[in-house]
């Protein structure tokens, strides 16, 4: 397994729950998230910027 740390923006939602959901499917795009966080938000574009800790299997 190797790790990485990405950053990903994803558009802000109405409903929290709605928001964990997106940046979860979002982060599952790039491996197995081990951890995330949001970091940043920008009010003017609606996006919040998550920095993550992904595994992907070794190849």
């Amino acid at each position: 397994m190797t790790t990485h740390f990405i950053t990903a923006e994803i558009n802000l939602q109405e409903n929290p729950l709605q928001l964990q959901q997106a940046i979860e499917a979002e982060l599952a795009k790039r491996g197995e998230p081990l951890r995330w966080a949001i970091t940043a938000v920008d009010p003017e574009d609606q996006t919040a910027t998550v920095e993550a800790v992904v595994t992907t299997p070794s190849a």
